[in-house]
């Protein structure tokens, strides 16, 4: 057999093989859902709304469950690499398949490169600088534009590394940081079940005195946030409150199907059943987990003063000018519940291993990518080097290089604020929901108009009455996303910061956007000159 590179898929020959299990899958989809760093990132910055966070928590996830009804049919029906695209462009028609599957798996992760970049410096570099003693060089961590970009070099590099050695490799670090990180939450939340709202007014003015070398903290903090407005409760609301909370909430809890494209290489994927509860498993847990660590928070020192703390932080850092610096670093739960502890040593070791939920999530930056644009590749719409496979780790490389390079580029523009992109968090999770809508659209008539493959899933026996499950689920799951996605371009009450009114937040959709119908226009043309006729290869289920 020739010792050349694979360059296409063909499971049998030369690409990726099934190196995870159902177990697998429901680490990373638990990762997906992160508390840790999207869940606490996510309601830290949530501070100035009137809807209660523990109901909007519970609210969101019964919402996200239709989602889950929806990916884990398509999985068990068409087990893929490149999930949303291949069945989007089996069903919807490849040009609309691609346009919103490169750009919602793809281009879009460009910028989560610096979020996740500054959820690192957050959860890991900054408090570990503090409490080894080295105050000077947290606040500059926590707030140099040139050291966001350099810890976005970082999460690049350790995300290609993790990568590059393959699936089951990736799957390792996962499960030791999935315990490693469970075994740092317990402790978080222990410690700060013994501790008491009188005792925390002291502890925080010693430990910022301590750590950052800031006089007079709890009651600059409490002024602060008074100022700038923060309101958020814990429980009560109004519904409407309640229900304006869950589209910032969905950057974090609308991820338990964010292993979709890498089920072509799960072990037992065809199984609905266990495809379903691995992802609900993910989110109920993570909401759960979640919402135990914020009542632990309440007990320690309050959720109000919580909340007050967040919005003192965040407005310095959104608006400088307006609201001058009280809090030099984010407030992390976990340095949080370490300030009654003396020990530098117990500091260090809890902080080493809630730092395991950054690295056990990292991956999820890229990984997912990576395999649209290989199944792009094998369909002939990207060039060949882009689906080239290592014969030693199963890994496609290629792919993984055309995402790091351009999220450093966008990484300098978010980090140093160029033409006001630090303001387009949110759009990092506008851009997906609209690709995860085309997979809802996909669902809702895959029993109609694929009624072969469909009859022959395990999801043909599942129904409302004369309906399709799957087309039912589909439709709930469109209308969730049709409420999230009106209210983030819309905003009718100025609450996202991402609607039309965001002319860098518009213009960056639509050179995505451009970018990828450009890409198909013009691939589809070269392909054509040399003889391939792509609409023929979309009307083929991918070979597995």
């Amino acid at each position: 057999m020739s010792q050349e590179a694979p360059e296409l898929f063909l499971r049998k020959a030369t690409g990726l093989v099934r190196s995870w299990s159902i177990g697998d899958a429901f680490i990373y989809a638990f990762f997906s859902v992160n508390l840790v760093t999207l869940g606490l990132y996510t309601v830290s910055q949530a501070w100035y709304f009137q809807g209660g966070m523990i109901p909007a928590l519970l609210i969101g996830a019964l919402l996200v469950i239709p989602e889950i009804v929806v990916y884990a049919g398509l999985i068990s029906t068409m087990p893929r690499a490149g999930g949303d695209y291949v069945w989007q462009s089996r069903i919807l028609g490849g040009g609309l398949a691609y346009v919103l599957s490169m750009t919602g798996w793809c281009f879009i992760l460009w910028l989560w490169t610096p979020i996740y970049a500054d959820m690192l410096r957050h959860i890991v570099i900054v408090p570990m600088a503090a409490v080894l003693g080295f105050p000077a060089f947290a606040v500059a961590a926590a707030s140099s534009p040139l050291a966001l970009f350099l810890v976005s070099l970082f999460t690049c590099a350790f995300v290609s590394l993790v990568i590059a050695f393959g699936m089951k490799a990736y799957a390792n670090v996962q499960k030791v940081c999935f315990w490693l990180g469970n075994l740092g939450l317990l402790a978080v939340i222990v410690l700060l079940l013994l501790q008491d709202k009188a005792s925390f007014p002291a502890n925080f003015d010693q430990g910022m005195k301590a750590l950052y070398r800031v006089d007079g903290a709890y009651a600059a903090v409490t002024a602060s946030g008074l100022a700038a407005g923060a309101s958020t409760p814990l429980w009560g609301g109004k519904l409407g409150s309640i229900l304006l909370l869950l589209p910032f909430l969905a950057f974090f809890n609308l991820w338990p199907n964010w292993g979709a494209t890498l089920y072509g290489e799960v072990k037992g994927s065809q199984d609905f059943k266990r495809n379903f509860w691995g992802m609900a498993a993910a989110l109920v847990g993570s909401t759960a987990l979640i919402i135990l660590l914020l009542l632990a928070v309440d007990k320690a020192m309050g959720f109000d003063f919580y909340m007050k703390a967040n919005a003192s932080y965040w407005s310095s850092r959104w608006t400088p000018d307006t609201n001058p610096t009280v809090l030099a670093a984010w407030p992390y739960p976990a340095l949080l519940a370490l300030l009654g502890t003396p020990s530098t040593l117990v500091r260090l070791l809890v902080l080493a291993a809630m730092a395991a939920w950054f690295f056990g999530w990292a991956g999820t930056i890229y990984l997912s990518s990576t395999r649209i644009l290989f199944s792009a590749s094998f369909d002939r719409l990207l060039p060949e080097a882009v689906a080239s496979v290592s014969p030693k780790t199963r890994t496609p490389t290629n792919a993984l290089l055309a995402m790091v390079i351009p999220g450093l580029i966008v990484s300098a523009l978010y980090a140093w604020n160029v033409l006001g992109f630090s303001s387009l968090t949110l759009v990092s999770t506008l851009v997906i929901a609209i690709t995860f809508l085309g997979t809802g659209v996909a669902a809702v008539i895959l029993p109609f108009t694929k009624k072969d493959l469909y009859a022959a899933s395990p999801l043909a026996k599942f129904r409302i009455g004369k309906v399709p499950l799957l087309s039912v689920f589909g439709v709930l799951f469109c209308g969730f996303l049709g409420f999230l996605i009106y209210e983030w371009l819309i905003d009718p009450q100025g609450l996202y910061g991402i609607s039309y009114k965001n002319t860098t937040s518009v213009v960056f959709m639509l050179i995505l956007y451009g970018l990828a119908l450009a890409l198909y226009v013009g691939m589809r043309a070269y392909r054509r000159k040399r003889g391939i006729d792509v609409s023929k290869v979309y009307a083929e289920i991918p070979v597995e």
